[in-house]
């Protein structure tokens, strides 16, 4: 194997943390786009999910017990914050799935901004009609600030 084959055969990673440190994520894998909800949490947080499966593309480190979890409506997903910092970081699905996988998506905000600027955004409509939106051209850089 040639040292460009070896590189391209190594998983694109994406790390973020909660702005104390306390919690550290990694997205393993190319990031297909990044969701902006506009549910009654999702908007007053300003989140822009990546979604994969616990354990898989997904893996969360909180080696010191710092997160909480929030549950709330239909209680089929918990919101994960650090206790120590507040920074929302996860949200997971509280029960797996059939196949025995357990839905889960990381706060792109808490990663390096020039790691997930490129990253295609998709709408979804989480407050009304739980379905995605029309796509746009738009990236994460478009609303990074």
């Amino acid at each position: 194997m040639t040292t460009d084959e070896a590189y391209r055969a190594v998983p694109k990673i994406t790390r973020g943390s909660c702005h104390c440190g306390a919690v550290h994520w990694e997205f393993r894998g190319t990031i297909p786009d990044a969701t902006i909800c506009n549910c009654t949490v999702c908007r007053r947080y300003g989140v822009l999910w990546a979604y994969d499966y616990d354990g898989q593309g997904i893996h969360v480190e909180d080696e010191t017990d710092a997160l909480a979890a929030y549950i709330c409506g239909s209680q089929s997903l918990s919101f994960n914050f650090c206790r120590r910092c507040g920074n929302l970081v996860s949200w997971r699905a509280l029960r797996p799935s059939r196949n025995g996988e357990t839905r889960i998506a990381v706060n792109l905000r808490l990663a390096e901004p020039a790691e997930v600027a490129d990253v295609r955004l998709q709408r979804f409509d989480g407050l009304h009609s739980f379905e995605d939106l029309p796509p746009d051209a738009r990236t994460v850089a478009d609303v990074w600030f």
